[in-house]
């Protein structure tokens, strides 16, 4: 994995190794935790502007930032309303952070049939006023889409070249159609012609589940840099290996994101929380079938914590 810093607006990250955004994971304490492995850079899980615009307790649960927190703070939205969008970057809930994506992938049914997430691939025109707009708030703006809803809409390259038009500093692009959801092969091609026509750095995802994956995936793209999801929850010490930072001990850096969560977080979200994390970080382990019934049958963070302290990573 070939390193280097990304500026973003007036930040510069210290790599081109992201963490991305991924709902109901990319809390604070996972987020600090993949960076303090190695990620440069780490985005909160997807917010809704309407929710924050109406003051959703719930969707202000998810900007939560500890006084302590370290690093560039960013931050996912989405929408499909510009007026709300622009709302939502300017409100007092996004102030604390740093930089402000945009999601333009999500490809889940709920998402897609309120023209929000990927079904603003189709409107071209509408992207570009939400990017517009949120950029009035005077932060950088990212954006984060697909290669198009379907093989027979392929706008990968017309959609970097728009959001860079319309004010973005960086684009994020998995390389697949909204309707492959997570499955299939990265189109590589898809993301090398958006790379050749912006100036704009572009970070290609889909696929990291390995130094050769990233290898593989730059050398074909050109991009600048590598984006990790689903990898980085059962393996973030995957960043380790990308960052070339020294890998800790797994199991005090297990320890120490339950410690965290059960500091920050009510009991009942921790311990469900933890439950779903611990049984990601025991995939492939000899007995993890016995571990995972074991887990999900944990009410408290004692028995969490005996079932840890069990286990040999």
């Amino acid at each position: 994995m070939q390193l280097k810093s990304i500026d973003i607006g007036a930040f510069r990250t210290p790599n081109n190794v992201f963490l991305a955004p991924l709902a109901g994971y990319t809390n604070c304490v996972f987020r600090q935790m993949c960076a303090s492995l190695g990620a440069g850079l780490t985005f909160t899980e997807m917010v809704s502007a309407k929710g924050l615009c109406y003051g959703s307790a719930n969707t202000r649960e998810l900007l939560m930032l500890p006084p302590d927190y370290i690093g560039i703070k960013a931050v996912q939205i989405f929408g499909s309303d510009p007026y709300y969008m622009r709302r939502a970057a300017e409100s007092e809930y996004l102030a604390p952070f740093d930089i402000i994506d945009i999601n333009m992938g999500c490809p889940v049914p709920k998402i897609f049939k309120n023209g929000e997430g990927s079904a603003l691939m189709s409107d071209i025109p509408l992207a570009v006023r939400i990017v517009s707009e949120v950029a009035k708030a005077g932060k950088p703006v990212t954006v984060k889409f697909r290669t198009g809803v379907d093989g027979g809409h392929l706008v990968t390259r017309d959609f970097a070249v728009a959001m860079e038009d319309a004010g973005a500093s960086l684009v994020t692009i998995h390389g697949r159609t909204r309707d492959k959801i997570y499955s299939g092969p990265v189109d590589f091609d898809q993301i090398a012609s958006a790379k050749r026509a912006v100036g704009i750095p572009v970070i290609a995802n889909g696929g990291v589940f390995s130094v050769a994956d990233a290898d593989e995936l730059m050398l074909n793209t050109g991009a600048d840099g590598v984006a990790v999801a689903r990898a980085a929850m059962s393996d973030p010490f995957l960043f380790c290996a990308l960052a070339g930072t020294p890998q800790p001990d797994k199991k005090s850096v297990i320890r120490a994101q339950l410690e965290r969560t059960f500091q920050l977080f009510d009991a009942r979200f921790a311990t469900v929380f933890m439950r779903k994390m611990l049984a990601f970080y025991i995939k492939g382990m000899p007995g993890a079938s016995a571990v995972k019934l074991a887990l999900f049958g944990c009410s408290s963070r004692e028995k969490i914590e005996d079932i840890l302290d069990g286990l040999s990573f």
